[in-house]
């Protein structure tokens, strides 16, 4: 099993706007109204909350998405989707973009 080459990369809060280079980790986003672009690769994608916004150049292994009125868009890679929001009745959105 291969493994992220750097540490894993938490954005945690309300309102933030940041972008940041996913350098092969791991990307856990956590709280409300975030707005995160990831530019490289991630090896995976965990976003948990309400209302976050998060737009990834490519995922390696998964992308799993808690809480709900999420938004992951991701623009190449081919990972396992994880929609824990709406197995409990809760609308996200994860979605494949052109680049």
């Amino acid at each position: 099993m291969a493994h992220a080459k750097n540490g894993d990369t938490h954005i945690t809060g309300q309102g933030i706007t940041q972008t940041l280079d996913c350098n092969e980790s791991t990307l856990y986003v956590t709280g409300t109204g975030n707005y995160v672009t990831a530019k490289g690769s991630c090896w995976g994608v965990a976003v948990q909350g309400s209302s976050n916004v998060v737009i990834i150049d490519n995922v390696v292994n998964d992308i799993v998405v808690y809480g709900y009125d999420q938004t992951v868009l991701y623009h190449d890679g081919a990972p396992s989707l994880w929609d824990r929001g709406r197995e409990l009745g809760m609308t996200n959105r994860i979605d494949r973009v052109p680049a």
